[in-house]
């Protein structure tokens, strides 16, 4: 798969550099109407002489998200745990890769993809649909008179229309979207989202907000700029904001899942008690002593019976029915009724063993039971 994704890139730098730099995709060729007011605006000038020329552009939209993933993964890997950091098998259980290495590698990678992609679908808009600059009739320079227009309803469609020069009049025809504004607004995205997502330390809860804002504040002025200088309309300019900000999006979100990590470090693993059983789900149950287990063990006791030995109370009536009747089975497990309790030499009867919860009135029949004789007598 790795050798694949670089098959992936390398045809996106093709592809991209046919679309920039030469004419294998000519753009298509739209007709207009004599002195439409819409197109008649005055040439700005090469986009060089730009208030924000593409060079800076790209130059803005390489740099700040390279800059912002360095910083921010070299000081999350020197903040954390060594046993919760990210490790990635490469060979075998003894091969790792470094994990600082790696990430920084998939994020720019990722941003480098989105670049490419954002200009390839920037500039296969504006071959297809071939729609004006706001200045497209400043650069053409139409000779109305040859052309016959007579009323400014008059539809021109003559490829030899334009007697500017070619080159400026090929960029005029490349408007709809506008490919600053999305690469602009892609890189401020895919950079927000970064800041947002990766960025966890205490302290940072107005610093991630003015940061992306103002991100995204210099995106919106790139727009901005574009069409104050009458190098592309409104309609242009937004396209352009969607189509990188959707880019962007969706690369962050599908393709690496919002800068998570692949594996949980040793650290972030649940851990599970021992007495869980396989058939119920593997999650964490805690270990809590039973208090009917103590409570039977006090009661097994021997100092506790030979300090504290369980009575009957003086009256039959206000005997209430209890968990542990003293008495010992006569005839196994199976039988119905008990024996009679064991009497100490004392005259108090001990507890041998828990039974099961006896009615009210077998409790009475066992207090009303004649006393042994005692041993003189017998």
């Amino acid at each position: 798969m790795f050798y694949f994704q670089l098959v992936i890139m390398a045809g996106t730098v093709l592809l991209a550099y046919y679309f920039e730099f030469t004419d294998t995709f000519p753009v298509h060729i739209q007709g207009f109407f004599c002195n439409d007011k819409t197109f008649s605006k005055p040439y700005p000038g090469p986009d060089h002489t730009s208030k924000i020329p593409p060079v800076l552009i790209y130059s803005l939209v390489t740099a700040i998200p390279t800059f912002t993933i360095l910083v921010g993964e070299l000081f999350a890997f020197f903040t954390t745990a060594e046993g919760s950091r990210e490790r990635t098998i490469v060979t075998a259980d003894c091969c790792y890769f470094n994990p600082l290495l790696r990430r920084i590698i998939r994020f720019l990678g990722v941003h480098a993809f989105g670049l490419l992609t954002t200009s390839i679908f920037a500039n296969a808009g504006q071959v297809v649909t071939g729609n004006q600059t706001p200045h497209f009739l400043s650069a053409c320079r139409p000779n109305y008179t040859a052309l016959g227009c007579q009323s400014n309803t008059q539809y021109i469609s003559e490829r030899r229309a334009c007697t500017g020069s070619p080159p400026v009049v090929l960029s005029a025809r490349k408007s709809f979207p506008c490919k600053d504004a999305a690469l602009s607004v892609y890189s401020a995205v895919y950079t927000v989202m970064y800041v947002t997502l990766v960025f966890k330390t205490k302290g940072t809860r107005l610093t991630k907000p003015t940061v992306s804002f103002t991100l995204l504040c210099l995106a919106m002025i790139v727009g901005v700029i574009r069409v104050a200088e009458y190098r592309n309309h409104w309609a242009d300019v937004l396209a352009g904001f969607f189509t990188g900000g959707a880019i962007a999006v969706f690369l962050v979100t599908c393709v690496i899942n919002n800068f998570q990590q692949m594996q949980l470090g040793p650290s972030a693993q649940v851990a599970q008690c021992p007495e869980s059983t396989s058939a119920m789900p593997m999650v964490t149950l805690p270990c809590v002593e039973s208090p009917l287990e103590k409570l039977r063990g006090d009661l097994r006791s021997p100092r506790s019976h030979d300090h504290q030995p369980h009575r009957f109370p003086a009256k039959a009536d206000v005997l209430t029915p209890s968990r542990f009747i003293c008495s010992q089975v006569s005839s196994g497990p199976n039988s119905a009724l008990p024996a009679a309790p064991r009497i100490r030499p004392g005259g108090a009867p001990r507890c041998t063993a828990p039974i099961p919860r006896r009615s009210r009135q077998l409790a009475r029949t066992f207090h009303t039971l004649p006393p042994p004789p005692p041993p003189g007598n017998r």
